[in-house]
């Protein structure tokens, strides 16, 4: 609907005119199960009586609308989402009273249903544009007003909202009304109601500045799952950690984290009442990473209540501030205030690396992007935002010094609290701060797209002293910035251990230096040793691509498990892997240095992410003609690992699920049917239930499990994950059937969003190209018409992650170019489907490397 695609031109405009005084939202949630009552009563003043704006209401039925004690006919001024308001008073207040829907796509207000106990719950999700979604608003973020939520419902529901909760006033028909506290002054979209029969657990945090009060809550079935005492510790370490760092006090009186199913993200920074998917509260084991994940969501999210709550972006071209920020935050909370001390390992291992990739695609854009309009954010809400955005950060705080950096964040919330504010306002509070001129630093980072790469050029003299040495810098000569870059070097030679047994790689000496164009010369390393591993960017400080001169490159295949720095080896898995990625290194190199090396890995992101990137490198990126040998060694290397693992370790765990992921060979499929009946046993490894839907998945999509026996484990677990893990069972079997009836459920806008995700995720595998080959040109049939269909969330989805790249060739890159020469479609549509079509390229020159390789 083009009326829901509101432009940075409009809200300027509107936001010139209108000053929003406040909001009074009456929602009544016993209506019924599809659709609720919704009644906004909205003041404000203008600064041209007689002029006409609108406000935005998606997907309602509209009952009344009275502007200024004026009755407007809904259909004559409600049109396309937008409700047209003419004739504008000096002070106004506008009344709509409507009947909204209830969502299943995880947008606006959500509802589901348990199908383990039937109880009912509702959670709401606003950011980009959703709040229009539940009431009457001008949705952009820099028209921030007061919210008095007034919330009808079942009497034995919990309602929260940014505001404490009420005492609940029984009407005397088994509901009762929730009247809450105007909440600070805010922008609609971090605004939120959850309702329903959710478990609550009260506590309070007394800090620096008083005592905060708390709240965890979930959905029934799941309380033995919530381990709420690790959950508290976590949200008082970083609220000491935050306002200690900040100097400003908690800016929202009480904070609740509410775990919610069905979540398309991780989480959301409503204020003071945040929403996080309730996959946090795991039901199985998991290993030390994803409670690492898990503590960066948490403390993301709190952040956020200080730098995009507290202190708004003005529109959405500054969105990007207010994820990167937070997402640097979080890195720095965790590695300095909770048990995850080492969390920027983790960083490097995992996050980053999605920003690197998002950063050679050819959708790739600034970090500050040009977001014109809605269906731009919607877009552009990606890695660049996170990933990029927070290693960029945390280039600039190597750049100006922590100190400074948070003497200039300090005084930009004393400046701009409870208001809006743009990057500039940032800067200038940073150049003030630090002494240094910041706009040049900002053009080459944040307003140019792309990554570079930095390698080492050196000559030796006589003695195995560097004679000369310098740092040459290239880009990809479609986003050509060479930038200024501040980052460590770290000369690395091998030592005995001290227990006399094999040698260790120590740092011998580091410096930090400045890089700057083509080539820089540095004197600092002139007369040096020549150590074993020499590191460019040690110590994680820059956004660069790192090569590894030849020596190094020996040292790290042969001896990587020797460094012992984890931050220092993470550098090493990303290079290696961004040589595979690029060609320069053969996959077939890559997955034995994984398999010589993984095993002694002890960071917890590096064991869990670098198998997934090998198992990459297996199906997509080794040489077609001896795919089947490799297959074979790294099923095989698996099983080895597994089970030479500790038991009961994270590795043994990780390892046993990329074992099931790869088996394919009648003996390992075997094995995984003996695991999950019993007859195979591994000392330390437990079955459970996420772990048996893991072997479940394996052998539907080996060819041993029908649908009757995924039916039959779905009668063991007849949980809301249970039935998502079925259906990603289903369509993960290599028949024609399977894939036509999980298609076809996947383009149903009934199936819920997280079950389409999980299908999407399973239905196009390697190894199965056979019955996967006519679904490239069901995608791209498909993708014309999918977002008027699906909604953009679900559709985003299906256009990302549901390109079948297992069809990596080059006659797949041949026919995509074809469709997009005549392709009729929505930019974002064009963007969704040019990044497969690269994944599909890099995997086909990698291919080409491989088969050099012999």
């Amino acid at each position: 609907m083009p009326g829901t695609n509101l432009t940075r031109d409009e809200a300027a405009t509107r936001a010139a005119l209108l000053d929003v005084t406040s909001y009074a939202i009456d929602l009544d949630l016993t209506t019924g199960e599809k659709t609720f009552g919704s009644t906004t009563t909205l003041t404000f003043t203008a600064t041209t009586p007689g002029a006409s704006t609108f406000a935005d209401l998606v997907d309602a039925e509209v009952h009344e609308i009275t502007l200024n004690g004026r009755s407007l006919d809904p259909a004559e001024v409600y049109v396309d989402s937008r409700i047209r308001l003419d004739d504008l008073a000096s002070e106004n207040t506008l009344v709509v009273r409507a009947d909204c829907t209830y969502s299943h796509t995880g947008e606006g207000l959500h509802r589901f249903v348990d199908p383990v106990d039937d109880r009912v719950y509702l959670y709401s999700q606003f950011e980009v544009p959703d709040a229009r979604r539940v009431f009457t608003t001008f949705e952009q973020p820099d028209l921030k007003s007061v919210f008095t939520f007034t919330v009808t419902a079942p009497e034995h529901w919990k309602v929260v909202s940014n505001s404490p909760t009420p005492t609940p006033e029984p009407t005397g028909d088994g509901k009762a009304v929730w009247r809450f506290a105007p909440t600070e002054r805010m922008s609609t979209y971090i605004t939120a109601v959850v309702a329903g029969e959710y478990h609550e657990v009260l506590d309070t945090y007394e800090g620096k500045y008083g005592t905060i009060p708390l709240g965890h809550y979930c959905r029934q079935s799941l309380v033995e799952h919530m381990d709420v005492e690790n959950l508290v510790e976590t949200t008082k370490n970083s609220f000491a950690f935050f306002e200690e760092k900040f100097e400003f006090p908690y800016p929202f009186g009480k904070y609740d984290q509410l775990y919610v199913p069905e979540y398309n993200m991780g989480a959301m920074e409503n204020a003071g009442c945040v929403t996080l998917r309730d996959e946090y509260l795991p039901r199985s084991r998991q290993p030390r990473s994803f409670y690492e994940f898990r503590t960066s969501v948490i403390t993301h999210e709190m952040a956020h209540m200080w730098f995009g709550n507290l202190v708004t972006m003005q529109w959405w071209d500054d969105l990007w501030l207010n994820e990167s920020f937070a997402e640097w935050a979080c890195y720095w909370c965790e590695a300095e205030a909770t048990e995850f001390t080492d969390a920027w390992t983790g960083f490097a291992n995992a996050r980053k690396q999605t920003g690197y990739r998002a950063d050679q695609l050819p959708s790739t854009h600034p970090v500050a992007a040009d977001n014109v309009d809605l269906h731009a954010v919607e877009v552009n809400f990606d890695m660049i935002t996170y990933a990029k955005g927070a290693s960029v950060l945390k280039q600039l705080v190597a750049w100006v010094g922590l100190d400074p950096f948070l003497a200039g964040l300090r005084q930009y919330f004393k400046d701009h609290a409870f208001s809006n504010a743009t990057f500039d306002d940032l800067l200038a509070a940073l150049e003030q701060a630090s002494g240094r001129e910041l706009k040049g630093w900002a053009a080459e980072w944040l307003q140019t797209a792309g990554v570079n790469t930095l390698r080492p050029f050196f000559t030796l003299d006589d003695h195995g002293n560097y004679a000369e040495f310098s740092v040459l810098q290239s880009a990809h000569p479609d986003w050509p910035t060479l930038r200024r870059h501040r980052l460590g070097i770290g000369l690395y030679d091998a030592v005995p251990n001290g227990d006399g047994e094999g040698r260790a790689l120590v740092r011998r000496e580091y410096v930090e230096v400045d890089v700057e164009g083509a080539e820089t010369a540095l004197a600092e390393l002139v007369g040096k040793k020549q150590p074993d591993l020499l590191l460019l960017n040690d110590a994680d400080h820059a956004y660069a691509k790192i090569r590894l001169d030849e020596r190094s490159l020996a040292t790290a295949i042969s001896h990587l498990s020797a460094v012992e720095d984890s931050l220092a080896r993470a550098l090493v898995w990303g290079a290696a892997w961004d040589m595979t990625r690029d060609g320069e290194m053969a996959a077939t190199d890559f997955v034995r240095l994984v398999l010589a090396n993984i095993g002694s890995e002890t960071d917890s992101w590096g064991v869990t992410r670098i198998p997934a990137s090998a198992a990459m490198a297996v199906n997509l990126y080794s040489a077609p003609q001896h795919r089947a040998a490799l297959r074979a060694e790294w099923e095989q290397g698996l099983r080895a690992l597994l089970h030479a693992a500790e038991p009961g370790s994270d590795h043994q765990l990780t390892f046993a699920r990329q074992y099931a992921a790869a088996a394919h060979s009648d003996a390992a499929l075997d094995e995984v049917a003996g695991l999950l009946d019993g007859s195979v046993t591994v000392e330390g490894l437990t079955v459970d239930q996420d772990l048996r839907w893991l072997l479940v998945g394996s052998l539907a999509a080996g060819g041993r499990f029908t649908d009757a026996d995924i039916d039959a484990e779905l009668e063991r677990d007849s949980t809301i994950s249970g039935k998502e893990s079925a259906a990603a069972a289903r369509v993960a079997q290599p028949t024609p059937e399977a894939k036509a009836a999980g298609w076809q459920a996947i383009l149903d806008p009934a199936t819920p969003n997280e079950t389409s995700r999980e299908m999407v995720f399973s239905i196009f595998r390697a190894g199965q190209e056979d019955v996967v080959a006519p679904y490239l040109e069901h995608y791209l049939e498909a993708a014309s018409t999918i977002i008027d269909v699906l909604g953009f969330h679900k559709a985003s989805i299906v256009l990302e992650y549901g390109f079948p790249k297992a069809l990596a060739t080059a006659d797949t890159v041949e026919r995509v170019d074809a469709w997009l020469a005549g392709a009729d479609v929505s930019p974002q549509v064009l963007r969704y489907v040019n990044e497969g079509r690269a994944d599909v390229a890099r995997a086909v020159a990698a291919q080409e490397r491989d088969a050099q390789a012999g």
